[in-house]
């Protein structure tokens, strides 16, 4: 797993942004793939997850994920549920001790979240919509909610698709013109007449530190690129696979002795 080392100094917080390396997963999902949604042996599945529960230190059966929709949706959790169970949304924000949240992704952005002080922590699925839409900024507020100060706490992007790997058409870089004008620096001309490249772990970063929060941290690992570490759904599509793999990034407090 990587992990940031603005999260990796606080007390009482454990993360990682769990690889694809490490898994019993075969084939196209070869490795530590954690979607329960793709077509992989949900056996295999269950055990990469407890892996990732194990290696945070968590009952496996405290390692949740929420139903991702690319919504700003952010949901308070208490209790932790099945996957049967799982709310729709993509953004998670808790309290509690020896619950870890997690979310997936194969080339969308994770976001990690931490305030130490007020033991706040959150993990948030941003794909291009969900950042267009607010799910940071609402991660943030919902944080605030439960006691964190946006002045403590700490944001880590994780691994998704960089600018060199994410091409999009005309219309996908009006909406965001539209929105604002100066989004027009998160996009490059492509070698493609017409088309653009998309810088969205910047875009990323650049929503979490206009929300004034204390520290924005980026690991700048391109899944599309970097195949033996990380899956991809660009790079599946690409090849006309019939289904990929997802990685997990995932934070969890411990109890304070």
């Amino acid at each position: 797993m990587l992990t940031a080392d603005a999260l990796e100094a606080l007390p009482h917080v454990r993360h990682g942004f769990f690889t694809r390396e490490g898994g019993v997963s075969k084939g196209i999902y070869a490795g530590l793939n954690c979607g329960l949604g793709s077509e992989d042996d949900k056996g295999a599945v269950i055990e990469n997850r407890a892996r990732i529960a194990t290696k945070l230190g968590v009952a496996r059966e405290n390692l949740i994920t929420v139903y991702q929709i690319h919504s700003a949706d952010v949901i308070r959790v208490t209790e932790p549920w099945s996957h049967e169970d799982a709310p729709r949304a993509d953004a998670m924000v808790t309290t509690r001790p020896d619950i870890a949240l997690g979310v997936l992704a194969a080339d969308c952005t994770p976001v990690l979240f931490a305030d130490a002080k007020a033991r706040v922590i959150g993990a948030a699925h941003a794909g291009w919509k969900g950042a267009f839409t607010g799910v940071l900024e609402a991660t943030i507020v919902a944080m605030t909610e439960l006691g964190a100060r946006r002045e403590n706490i700490i944001a880590a992007v994780g691994p998704c698709i960089s600018r060199d790997a994410y091409e999009v058409g005309p219309e996908f870089r009006d909406r965001f013109l539209e929105a604002k004008a100066t989004n027009d620096i998160w996009f490059t001309l492509s070698a493609r007449d017409g088309y653009f490249m998309f810088d969205l772990t910047g875009y990323v970063a650049h929503r979490l530190s206009a929300a004034k929060i204390d520290t924005v941290t980026r690991l700048d690992r391109c899944t599309y690129g970097d195949e033996p570490r990380f899956f991809s759904y660009r790079r599946t599509t690409h090849r006309g696979e019939p289904d990929y793999g997802r990685q997990m990034s995932a934070i969890a407090l411990t109890p304070e002795i």
